[in-house]
């Protein structure tokens, strides 16, 4: 059945019961539409047309009716034309060849001398237009700019806009037309013209100075429209197109922006918009929000700017969830220009934490960071303590690492940053990135005045929940650490010191071990902590004893880690006078930059008579001046590193001199027990790698990458001319290792590795791992190839970033077959020249 127009089409379509009696209808329709073409019907191609844009927008194919839409352009007759571009518009883009064909009835139709033809060319060329097109038409686009009709010069606007767009090289052709458009009255050409001016001068940076000079203009038609009264034609809400007022706040704010006297000339009527704009309807809060955006570009006064920040701070107290976002989004940007400013809604931020709406909390969370400074610190950390409590798991992580480190910048003394970092632990124990715990670890450690504070208190919290795994790691290892002064002072966390007996010390520790909550690492501190409560003085020798059995039993643990750490430990005990030098209290760790800081050694220690709550609620506590905190003194320089190179720590950097006023410790005994030690446990070099890492609790956690942790990671390309020679690195069983470095940017090393067989055996199988010290970070591109033939040089990339002026030390592991044997080896390069990470 053949449909006469377009009504019975969609009545026969609408009438199908089936998707596929519609597909067959559509089939047959288009099939009868394409037979009507052939016989080229003058008349009934004005309905095919229409059936065939309906059938198109149903989503069937009718690109063979490109061609008829032409025919349809060129046709004298207002109505056939209108199609026709309607159909051109809708089947055909820019990509296609009959698009050629288009721009000639275009440029007829723009010297149409009717206005609404040529109103249609135009609507067509903006939406279609193509580069070659957009050159070609580039003249009438620019005459069309001058015409006396509103209406076109209107549409011309738009099409300039595409031309710069598809080509900005034409810019030139429009900027004395645009100019003479801003002087417009007519709101729709002015608005367009506003459009064309802004994408000209974010598409050529060089149109800024051409449209400086109408910046008076535009503060006149904003004046204009913020003045005027009730205007029918053009009022929303109110208030009077707000449309172009937001268009001319965004070119304000470009031809502001570096320039004080353009600045200058906005800052009156920018006032004046933010004052009498009527914020309780959302037309009038986008207009605020496009001024505030505008005040804080611009070269503003700071008393405007004040006030720009205010109205975010009003838009924060809105019910609307979208202008809240919009204003803290906005605030999260702004909150570097003018903290002061922002500090006044401070106590609305800090109430947007508790919205419903989780994308609020989290930009509230976000600017609650920035707004951390040394006067608030304790008000902002009390409340995200608050809030982290109750808060979404995905938050934990962010914030404790963000609260640790605002404590760490901020503290007003070593007590409250204890405490604070000891709260963190007790609410999110188990979303504490490594670095922060051993940051914390390393402030105790050079903080000996609350040493025996903090023991207390984690003496406490264990007993509590043993649940939160950083939490328990931190108590096991100072516990462990200084178990001495707990026994010896009590727990002094109250007002009047509590005594600790040995057995209860060694009882809580020990009851992690059977906890569900313990895995492999908490053991291992564990087994490291009661080693060293058994060490120390105050220890009963049946204690003693029952660590010992303690230990025993783990021997032989199913557990590998495990297992190790207990046979070590356990061999302690027979080491007699060796052991107490082994396992005394360890010397500070060097203080070094961490993700949060470094460690403020200088701070007072503040008070330890009263407890956690009274000092992170904000009461300013007055202890009696002290001296300044003293290091306590390190061991010698040459058995740090011993010990260093005994454990397998990758972190060999020497440790920092012991303070003048303070003699070094006696060097006999200890050297003695280094050298008993290394004749247990052998030379690092050569011992395996499980055997050759760190203890758990013998250490800080680490702050940087551990042994072989060093996952692939983007790196730069392979130095084509390295500017300093190869280094051998490994040179055994026919396998060459050749390391070339390049120095980057201060802190940055490239290194090149070469690997090549001396001799007819290929070395199949390779795997290639390295290790840095803590203080670096190392990233590695894939290998080459893994099989290195005779003849073939494989390469592999990696990236080392470290601290400027340190040096370069790798620890290598090597791992390949040669006719079939299976090689493995260890070693440690420190061959590179000192001074590579201080920049090329």
């Amino acid at each position: 059945m053949v449909y006469h127009n377009l009504k019975a089409l969609i009545k026969g379509i609408r009438a199908c019961k089936t998707v596929a009696d519609e597909r067959a209808l559509i089939q047959q329709e288009s099939a009868a539409i394409r037979a009507s073409f052939r016989e080229e019907d003058s008349y009934a191609r004005h309905n095919n047309i229409a059936k065939l844009l309906y059938i198109h927008m149903l989503g069937s194919p009718a690109h063979f009716g490109q061609i008829e839409c032409l025919k349809l352009v060129a046709s004298p007759r207002f109505s056939d034309k209108r199609l026709g571009y309607l159909g051109i518009m809708l089947l055909l883009d820019e990509s296609q060849e009959v698009l050629t064909l288009v721009t000639n009835s275009l440029k007829n139709d723009m010297n149409h001398a009717n206005m609404y033809a040529v109103g249609l060319a135009l609507c067509t060329f903006a939406n279609i237009a193509s580069e070659e097109m957009s050159r070609d038409l580039v003249n009438e686009i620019e005459k069309l700019l001058g015409s006396s009709n509103t209406y076109i010069r209107k549409k011309a606007a738009l099409c300039a806009l595409r031309v710069i767009k598809k080509v900005p090289e034409l810019t030139d052709h429009f900027i004395a037309k645009a100019k003479n458009l801003l002087t417009d009255r007519n709101h729709g050409v002015l608005l367009t013209a506003i459009t064309l001016v802004i994408d000209m001068v974010q598409a050529e940076p060089a149109c800024l100075e051409e449209f400086r000079g109408a910046v008076p203009l535009l503060v006149k038609h904003l004046k204009s429209l913020v003045t005027t009264g009730y205007s029918p034609e053009h009022d929303v809400s109110g208030i009077t197109d707000p449309f172009l007022q937001v268009k001319i706040l965004r070119l304000l704010r470009l031809l502001g922006k570096g320039d004080v006297q353009a600045s200058e000339i906005m800052n009156d009527i920018l006032a004046q918009v933010a004052t009498n704009t009527d914020s309780t309807k959302n037309v009038g809060n986008s207009i605020l929000y496009e001024t505030v955006l505008t005040v804080l570009e611009i070269e503003a006064d700071s008393g405007l700017r004040v006030m720009a920040i205010n109205i975010l701070g009003k838009f924060l107290s809105n019910r609307d969830n979208n202008i809240r976002y919009v204003a803290l989004n906005t605030l999260n940007k702004v909150v570097s220009i003018d903290t002061n400013a922002v500090q006044r809604h401070r106590n609305t931020i800090l109430d947007c934490l508790r919205d419903g709406d989780i994308s609020i909390r989290r930009r509230a969370l976000e600017l609650s960071y920035a707004l951390v400074n040394e006067q608030n610190v304790r008000v902002l950390i009390r409340e995200l303590l608050a809030f982290l409590e109750v808060a979404d798991n995905e938050f934990k992580l962010g914030m404790t690492t963000q609260i640790s480190l605002a404590a760490e910048r901020f503290a007003p003394n070593k007590r409250w940053h204890i405490d604070t970092v000891l709260r963190t632990l007790k609410l999110a124990g188990n979303y504490v990135r490594e670095d922060i715990l051993a940051a914390f670890i390393r402030l105790v450690a050079h903080t000996p005045e609350l040493q025996g504070y903090t023991a207390s208190r984690l003496y406490h919290a264990l007993q509590a929940d043993i649940s939160q795994e950083s939490l328990t790691l931190a108590a096991t290892w100072i516990i462990g650490e200084y178990s001495d002064i707990l026994v010896e002072g009590g727990l002094v966390d109250e007002e009047q010191p509590t005594s600790v007996a040995d057995v209860q010390i060694i009882d809580l520790t020990t009851s992690i071990l059977d906890s569900p909550y313990a895995n492999y690492l908490t053991r291992q501190y564990v087994f490291a902590a009661i080693t060293k409560i058994a060490s120390r003085p105050t220890t009963s020798t049946a204690q003693q004893e029952r660590i010992h059995a303690i230990l025993a039993q783990y021997t032989t643990n199913l557990e590998l880690e495990i297992q190790q750490r207990a046979v070590e430990f356990a061999s302690l005990f027979n080491l007699g006078d060796i052991r107490s030098g082994v396992l005394e209290r360890m010397p500070p760790p060097e203080i070094k930059a961490t993700i949060t800081g470094v460690v403020s050694e200088n701070k007072p220690v503040g008070s330890t008579r009263r407890g956690i709550e009274a000092d992170l609620l904000g009461d300013d506590l007055s202890p009696a001046p002290s001296a300044p905190v003293a290091s306590t003194p390190a061991i010698q320089q040459s058995n740090h590193d011993l010990l260093a190179e005994i454990f397998g720590s990758s972190d060999v950097s020497p440790s920092p001199a012991p303070p003048a006023a303070s003699p070094p410790p006696p060097a006999n005994p200890q050297r003695k027990a280094v050298d008993d030690i290394l004749g247990l446990f052998g030379p690092s070099g050569t011992t395996p790698a499980s055997a050759a890492s760190t203890p758990p609790a013998a250490f800080p956690p680490a702050s940087g990458p551990s042994l072989f942790d060093a996952a692939p990671a983007p790196a730069p390309a392979a130095p084509a001319a390295p500017k300093l020679p190869s280094y051998t690195a490994y040179d055994k069983n026919g396998l060459l290792i050749q390391l070339t470095p390049k120095p980057g940017q201060p802190g940055q090393v490239s290194i090149l590795a070469r690997f090549q067989v001396k001799g007819s055996s290929a070395a199949t199988g390779l795997s290639f791992q390295v290790a840095v010290p803590k203080t670096q970070q190392l990233q590695m591109l894939p290998m080459s190839s893994p099989d290195v033939l005779p003849g073939k040089t494989e390469t592999q990339q990696m990236r080392i970033i470290a601290p400027p002026g340190s040096n370069v030390k790798l620890r290598l592991r090597v791992s390949y077959s040669v006719d079939g044997q299976a090689c493995q080896d260890q070693v440690d390069f420190a061959g590179f020249p000192p001074g590579l990470t201080n920049g090329s």
